[in-house]
């Protein structure tokens, strides 16, 4: 049995980039860093990718039950499919991962200056939203995925990592991730495109579907270049390594080229697009390590 292609690891850089920034922000307000710190941050990280694994072991698991790939002959996530994991094994799996990241969330509870109830309610709020991704109501068929994404996916990270570093709960930090966020949703908005086809004969209303081919490029191009546009505004408004992420944009029109000229069926626009977030994140994390100003930082301390 294949556990990673339940896991799906290449899609854990959406979380860990949001806790990094959140832990680096969180320097940046306290100016310390010790070994309580690194223990929160261990903490943090393990919470975080619980969730995000497990959340994809039930999108995995109600995509086959909904038979959404299935019925229409095409599937690109092959755990299920390919049997690399049984269904009794995926559920199994994903109550374990909640189950260890509830675990790393009391630990945190020690460990944290922050109250236990603003821990709990950033951490289930996460872990709400990985469920109700593709199970319960599961917004992913209803074009409310990428809402949920934008807004929950990597924000929701980034505030809990801070809140648990700091104990101070303001949502200022949330307007950092919203970059990288949109960033996200480009990698998630190329996969509906690819799958349009296979998702209208499931009855899925995706984003993608709703715009068509034309207009899901349009959307893809908005999606890959305004967070350059943001970081450039940051660079020069607060501090030129903020921009660092601009050194990325190379890849960005490659990308675009390829999606207008071989349109979103090629996979090699997804993946590329995974790879480009990695980088784009990391830069930005590096940039605010190296700023002597970080946007609305101003606002948290008061100064």
């Amino acid at each position: 049995m294949q556990i990673r292609s339940g896991l799906r690891p290449w899609t854990f850089s959406a979380s860990l980039i949001p806790v990094a920034l959140g832990a680096v922000l969180s320097y940046k307000y306290t100016a310390v860093f010790n070994g309580t710190s690194a223990i929160i941050l261990l903490l943090s990280v393990a919470a975080v990718v619980a969730v995000n694994s497990a959340g994809n072991m039930v999108n995995t698991y109600f995509d086959y039950m909904r038979s959404m790939k299935l019925r229409a002959g095409v599937t690109r996530d092959q755990a299920v499919l390919e049997e690399h994991l049984q269904l009794t094994q995926m559920v199994n799996g994903a109550a374990y991962l909640y189950g260890f990241a509830m675990i790393c969330l009391w630990l945190l509870m020690w460990f944290s200056p922050a109250k236990s109830m603003h821990l709990a309610g950033l951490f289930f709020g996460g872990l709400s939203s990985s469920f109700i991704y593709t199970g319960g109501i599961g917004v992913k068929y209803y074009v409310l995925g990428d809402l949920l994404v934008i807004f929950t996916f990597g924000p929701l990270a980034l505030l809990f990592s801070f809140v648990s570093q700091t104990g101070k709960l303001t949502f200022i930090p949330l307007l950092l991730a919203l970059p990288l966020a949109v960033s996200t949703e480009a990698i998630l908005h190329s996969k509906h495109a690819r799958e349009m086809d296979a998702d209208k004969k499931a009855g899925v209303l995706s984003l993608a579907i709703l715009l068509g081919s034309q207009g899901s490029y349009f959307l893809y191009t908005v999606l890959l270049f305004v967070p350059y546009l943001v970081f450039f505004i940051w660079g020069l408004q607060y501090s030129l390594p903020l921009a660092l992420p601009v050194l990325t944009i190379p890849f960005s029109f490659q990308l675009e080229k390829v999606f207008r000229e071989g349109g979103p069926a090629d996979t090699r626009i997804s993946t590329g697009t995974a790879k480009l977030n990695l980088a784009m994140g990391l830069l930005f994390v590096v940039g605010c390590v190296l700023a002597s100003r970080v946007p609305m930082m101003d606002r948290i301390t008061g100064t």
